[in-house]
């Protein structure tokens, strides 16, 4: 791996584990709903029950959802080595549960009128990844 354009600075990535049985689960079509009690540390999980909430008008259930999915996101990072900085890439597929979670905590913020909590969020995500927001659009 070359050296030239990275900064040396930063951290290296943070890559949380993968988490077959949830996403096979979902790949065989369970809702999230009944699989967030059989899977409570799942961001992926948490994310998918905010997105769903927030789409259909829930957004005080959304705000709750993407919360625990942040939480629980942030247990994660910080058990995979992360040390509350530097990047959580969007191209490493188990990260993008927690960065889902924490798109939905920021929308979610902007529709209750949260304003300083949407700039934080905003500047967490773009942090851990500055292509994540628009991925996260992407994938809803």
């Amino acid at each position: 791996m070359s050296i030239v354009g990275r900064n040396l600075m930063e951290p290296e990535p943070t890559l949380l584990p993968a988490e077959p049985e949830v996403t096979e689960s979902l790949a065989d079509g369970q809702e999230p709903v009944d699989l967030a009690a059989a899977h409570p540390t799942s961001s992926l999980v948490w994310a998918l029950l905010a997105e769903e909430a927030l789409d259909n008008g829930y957004t005080v259930e959304g705000y709750a959802y993407a919360r625990v999915g942040y939480h629980r996101g942030l247990d994660a990072l910080r058990g995979a080595g992360w040390r509350g900085s530097g990047p959580v890439p969007w191209t490493h597929e188990p990260n993008r549960g927690f960065l889902r979670a924490l798109a939905a905590l920021g929308q979610a913020a902007a529709s209750i009128g949260e304003t300083e909590e949407v700039h934080r969020i905003t500047a967490f995500i773009t942090d851990c990844d500055p292509e994540a927001l628009d991925q996260v659009a992407t994938v809803r």
